[in-house]
C-alpha cells in the first residue's frame, strides 16, 4: 500500500489506463468527474478538434449552451430572477442521455417561442416609439401652423431685417396666413417634418444651412420626455422639426440629409381639420399597441419566469456533459474492439475507489466486458497532488500561487500554517486588533454556508477565502501584543510592574521622573506595561524588536535550509548534501549563526554589575571588523573572542569553493564512469493491451512484488504494466558548473540580504504601534481632555471617528501590507533555501472544480 496521504509530501501518484466498453464510456466519465481524482491525458494531442470523435456531441451541447445564456440574457433583461442552484436536490446526480436528449428538444422548442414572442415584442415597440413620434410630430407642427396664422407681422419683420431670406419673403407677400396656406403648392413651396436625437440638431442645423445657402426656413421644439429605443433599450432626447423650402429637389436634398442622420420623418396634412384627423388616428393606434403589448410582455414574462425555475439546474447538467465529452475526446478509440482507452494520474492509495466505482457503473449498465484498470509503470514525472481540506486549502494556496512543488518534495504548505500568521502577528500584534481580525474570521467561519451560496464582491471574496488564515493571524496577534503589553497602543496592566516612580521631595511640575526597580522582581511575560509614555520608550522597544527580528530570520532561514536536507536524503542525492547543504549550513552559522549567539549572550550578561562595570558592546561593529581586521577586538564581549572569530571566517571562506565545486565534479566523475561502464536500458516504449489477456490480474504490491487477484469476479480488471517513456537528458559539465557558480553566488549574497530583510518584522511593527498612537491622540486623546457636554459630544463622535479608522486603516490596510511583508519572506527568503518548485500541478477532471471555476448564478 500507498503511505498515506498527508500535507508533508504530495500524495504517491500512479498512471493507469482505463480500457472502457464503448456503450458505458460516458457513465464511466461521469461517475469519474464525481471522483475527481483523474488527471487525463489527452492522446489526441496531435488531432484537430475538429477530427475527433465526440466533436458531434459537443457542438450540440455548444448549440444548448447558447440556447441557455440567451435565456439568462432575455431574464437579465426582464428582471426576472433565476431561481438559486443551491435549492436543488441532487445536483450532482450524473443524468441519462435520454435526459440530456430531452433537455435538447425542450431548450429548441422553447427558444424558438421565446425568439417569437421577444421578436413581436421588440417589432411592436418599435411601432409604438413611431406612433410615439408622429403624435408630437402633428402636436408639434400643429402649433407651429397655428402660431403662424397669428403671427403674420412678426414674420414681416424677420424678413425685412434678414434679406438672405427669400424664401420667407415670399411666403410674407401672400397677405395672410389663410392665403399662406393656400398658396404653398402654388408657390411650389413644401416641408418635411420629423423627429432627431437632439445631440445632432446643431449638425443638422448647419448641413442644411452650408448645402441650402439659406434658402429654407426650419422651425424646432424639444419633446420633454425622452424616447426610448427599443433596440438597445436606451432612453434617447429627440427634437421635432418642421422645414420649409422651394422646389421638389431641395425637399428630397433635405429629406436624404434628414435620414443620413438619423431623423425619422412623418407626414403631416396642412390642413388643421386633416391633422385634427390624423392625431385622433395615432392615439387610436396607440391606445390598440398597448393593449396588444402588455398581452405579449405578460406571455414572455410567464414563459422567461417558467424558464428561471430550472435554468439553473439545466446549465448546470450542460456544463457538466459537455466536459464529459471534451474528456472522452482526450482517450483514443480502438475500432477493433470498439474499446476506448484512457490514460490518467490518480493517487495510488484512491485506486479502489476508483476500482469499486467502475465496478458500480458495469453493475448498473449489465455488461459482462469489464472495464480494465491497467497500472504503468513509468519513468515520466507524476504531478503533484496536496490533499487539503477547507483549513489548510487557503496556506497551500499561497504556496502553489509561487511555483507547484517537485513531485514528493517536501511541501512548504505545512509549515506555513504555523509561520505564516506567526510573522504576520510580529509585525501587526496589537491585542484589539487581533480581537477585531480574530472576531471577523469567527463570524465569517460560522456564516460560511449562506456566504458561499450569496454573491461576494472581489474584496470580500479574498477575505472569505482565506477565512482561516485571518483567524490564525488574529490569534497569534493577541498573543503577540499580550507579549508587547499594547492594546490599541495603550498598556495592558496585567501584572505588576517590575518598576517604580520615585519622585524627589523638591518636585515640581514639569521635571522628569526616574522608574527605579522594585525590588528583585522581574516581569512574568512580555514587555512591562511601564515602558508606556516613557521618554526612552521608542530607544528601548527599537533595539529589543531588532534583535528580536533577526534572531527570528535566523530560526526562520535554519530550519527552511534543513528542509533541504531532508529532501537530498528523500531523494538519495548525497551530493546535495555534502556539495550543498553542509557548506550552505556553516557558512551560514558561522556568520549569522555566531552574530545570533552573540545577541542572546549579550542579553544574558548584567554589564553594569560586572567588576568593573562597563557599557555592552556594539555587535555591529563586532561583525564588521570581524571581517575587515580579523583578531582584532575593539569592546570584549566573552573572553577568547578573537580566536573564535577567525576560526569561523576561515570556516565561511573555506565553504565557498566546496560549494562552488564538490558538486559539479562529482556529477562529471559519475558521468564518466557510467558512460565507461556503458548505459543500459530501462524499459521499453511498448503498449500492451490489456484485453489480450484477462485470466489472471496483476498489481503492484508496496513491496515491488506483483499480487493477483481476481479482476473477472469483480468485473473490473487491474494490471501493471512496465513502460519507459522518457530519455536520459545529456550530462553537459559547462552547464552544470554555470548553475552551480549561480547557486553559490545567490546563497553567498543571499544570507547577508535575506537576514537584512527581516529586519522587516521591526520596522513593520514600530509603523504599526506609532499610527496607532497617533490615531488615539487625534481622535479620542482629544475627546478625553474635554469636559462637561462637550467631552460627551466630542468622546461619542471621536470615538465612531477612532472605530472606523482602526478598522480600515489599521486593521484593514495595515493588516493587509503586514501580510504581504510575511508573503515575501516565505517566498524569498525562506522557501529560496529548500524549494524546487519544478514540479506539474495536478489538474484533475472534476465536477465540484468545474463548476467552482465557472459558477452558476
Amino acid at each position: 500500500m500507498a503511505p498515506k496521504d498527508t500535507l508533508f509530501r504530495s500524495a504517491d501518484m500512479s498512471l493507469t489506463q482505463l480500457y472502457i466498453a464503448n456503450e458505458i464510456g460516458r457513465e464511466v466519465v461521469s461517475a469519474l468527474g464525481e471522483l475527481g481524482i483523474m488527471d487525463f491525458r489527452d492522446l489526441n494531442s496531435e488531432t484537430s478538434a475538429f477530427q475527433r470523435t465526440f466533436t458531434q456531441e459537443i457542438r450540440r451541447l455548444d448549440n444548448v449552451e447558447r440556447q441557455l445564456r440567451y435565456f439568462h440574457t432575455q431574464m437579465d433583461k426582464a428582471s426576472i430572477p433565476m431561481r438559486s442552484i443551491y435549492e436543488f436536490h441532487n445536483v450532482n446526480t450524473a443524468p441519462s442521455a435520454s435526459e440530456i436528449d430531452e433537455l435538447s428538444d425542450r431548450s429548441q422548442q422553447l427558444e424558438n417561442r421565446v425568439a417569437s414572442l421577444n421578436e413581436s415584442y421588440e417589432t411592436l415597440k418599435k411601432r409604438e416609439v413611431e406612433l410615439t413620434e408622429w403624435r408630437w410630430v402633428l402636436r408639434e407642427a400643429g402649433g407651429f401652423f397655428d402660431r403662424a396664422r397669428g403671427q403674420t407681422e412678426d414674420i414681416r419683420q424677420s424678413v425685412d431685417e434678414d434679406d438672405d431670406a427669400p424664401l420667407l419673403r415670399d411666403v410674407e407677400q401672400n397677405g395672410n396666413a389663410e392665403q399662406q396656406e393656400r398658396s404653398f403648392s402654388g408657390m411650389n413651396i413644401g416641408f418635411v417634418a420629423g423627429v432627431i436625437p437632439r445631440d445632432r440638431i446643431a449638425a443638422f442645423e448647419r448641413i442644411l444651412w452650408r448645402t441650402l445657402r439659406g434658402n429654407l426656413y426650419m422651425n424646432q421644439s424639444e419633446i420633454p420626455e425622452a424616447i426610448i429605443q427599443p433596440e438597445t433599450n436606451e432612453e434617447v432626447n429627440k427634437n421635432v422639426f418642421v422645414i420649409f423650402a422651394h422646389g421638389k429637389e431641395i425637399i428630397g436634398k433635405i429629406r436624404k440629409i434628414s435620414e443620413s442622420l438619423g431623423a425619422d420623418l412623418y407626414s403631416v396634412d396642412e390642413n388643421s381639420e386633416l391633422r385634427r384627423d390624423q392625431i385622433h388616428e395615432v392615439n387610436s393606434r396607440l391606445s390598440d399597441l398597448n393593449s396588444v403589448l402588455r398581452n405579449t410582455k405578460q406571455t414572455l414574462d410567464a414563459e422567461l419566469t417558467g424558464i428561471g425555475r430550472n435554468l439553473a439546474i439545466w446549465m448546470t447538467i450542460i456544463k457538466k456533459e459537455k466536459a464529459v465529452y471534451q474528456t472522452l475526446n482526450k482517450f483514443s478509440y480502438d475500432q477493433a474492439r470498439k474499446t476506448l482507452i484512457a490514460e490518467a494520474w490518480c493517487p495510488t492509495n484512491s485506486l479502489g475507489l476508483v476500482k469499486s466505482t467502475l465496478q458500480d457503473v458495469n453493475d448498473r449498465a449489465g455488461l459482462s466486458v469489464p472495464t480494465i484498470v491497467n497500472q504503468i509503470k513509468t519513468s515520466k514525472t507524476p504531478p503533484t497532488y496536496n490533499k487539503t481540506n477547507k483549513f489548510t486549502l487557503a496556506f497551500q494556496t499561497i504556496i502553489d500561487a509561487y511555483g507547484t512543488a517537485k513531485y514528493t518534495e517536501v511541501n512548504p504548505g505545512l509549515p506555513t500554517i504555523v509561520t505564516f500568521p506567526f510573522l504576520f502577528a510580529v509585525m501587526f500584534g496589537d491585542f484589539g486588533h487581533g480581537c477585531i481580525m480574530t472576531l471577523a474570521a469567527l463570524a465569517m467561519i460560522y456564516w460560511e454556508k449562506p456566504l458561499l451560496r450569496s454573491k461576494q464582491d472581489e474584496l470580500f471574496s479574498m477575505a472569505f477565502y482565506g477565512r482561516y488564515i485571518m483567524l490564525m493571524m488574529g490569534t497569534y496577534s493577541i498573543y503577540t501584543g499580550l507579549i508587547y503589553c499594547d492594546a490599541f497602543s495603550k498598556e495592558l496592566p496585567i501584572f505588576p510592574s517590575m518598576w517604580k516612580w520615585e519622585f524627589p521631595d523638591d518636585f515640581q511640575e514639569g521635571d522628569s521622573v526616574t522608574a527605579v526597580r522594585n525590588g528583585d522582581s522581574v516581569y512574568p511575560f512580555g514587555m512591562d506595561w511601564m515602558w508606556h509614555d516613557t521618554e526612552n520608550d521608542l530607544l528601548f522597544s527599537n533595539s529589543y524588536k531588532m534583535k528580536l527580528s533577526i534572531l527570528m530570520g535566523w530560526c526562520h532561514m535554519t530550519f527552511s535550509l534543513c528542509w533541504s536536507l531532508v529532501n537530498a536524503r528523500h531523494f538519495k542525492t548525497p551530493i546535495d548534501i555534502w556539495g550543498n547543504f553542509v557548506p550552505g549550513m556553516i557558512f551560514f552559522q558561522s556568520i549569522f549563526g555566531y552574530l545570533v549567539f552573540a545577541i542572546v549572550y549579550k542579553w544574558s550578561v548584567d554589564w553594569y554589575h560586572l567588576d568593573p562595570p562597563r557599557d555592552p558592546p556594539g555587535l555591529l561593529n563586532m561583525l564588521i571588523y570581524m571581517f575587515l581586521s580579523p583578531g582584532t577586538i575593539e569592546e570584549q564581549l566573552y573572553p577568547g573572542q578573537g580566536p573564535v572569530q577567525v576560526i569561523l571566517l576561515l570556516m565561511a571562506v573555506c565553504c565557498v569553493p566546496v560549494l562552488l565545486f564538490l558538486k559539479p565534479f562529482y556529477l562529471r566523475y559519475e558521468h564518466n564512469k557510467a558512460r565507461a561502464q556503458g548505459y543500459h536500458g530501462l524499459g521499453e516504449r511498448t503498449r500492451v493491451s490489456a484485453l489480450d489477456d484477462d485470466d489472471e490480474d496483476h498489481t503492484l504490491n508496496g513491496n515491488g512484488n506483483r499480487d493477483s487477484y481476481g479482476g473477472d469476479e469483480d468485473g473490473v480488471a487491474m494490471i501493471t504494466q512496465d513502460i519507459d517513456e522518457g530519455e536520459e537528458e545529456e550530462f553537459e559539465f559547462s552547464e552544470v558548473m554555470i548553475h552551480q557558480v549561480i547557486h553559490t553566488i545567490e546563497f553567498c549574497l543571499n544570507c547577508v540580504s535575506h537576514t537584512a530583510s527581516y529586519l522587516r518584522l521591526w520596522a513593520l511593527s514600530l509603523a504599526h504601534q506609532q499610527l496607532s498612537i497617533v490615531l488615539w491622540k487625534m481622535t479620542l486623546g482629544i475627546a478625553f481632555s474635554m469636559s462637561g457636554a462637550t467631552g460627551i459630544f466630542a468622546t461619542v463622535c471621536l470615538f465612531y471617528l477612532w472605530f472606523v479608522l482602526t478598522v480600515f486603516v489599521l486593521c484593514v490596510m495595515e493588516g493587509t501590507s503586514a501580510m504581504l511583508h510575511s508573503l515575501r519572506l516565505h517566498w524569498v527568503e525562506a522557501m529560496s533555501k529548500h524549494f524546487m518548485g519544478d514540479g506539474i500541478p495536478f489538474e484533475p477532471f472534476s465536477f465540484a472544480v468545474l463548476l467552482e471555476e465557472e459558477p452558476v448564478e
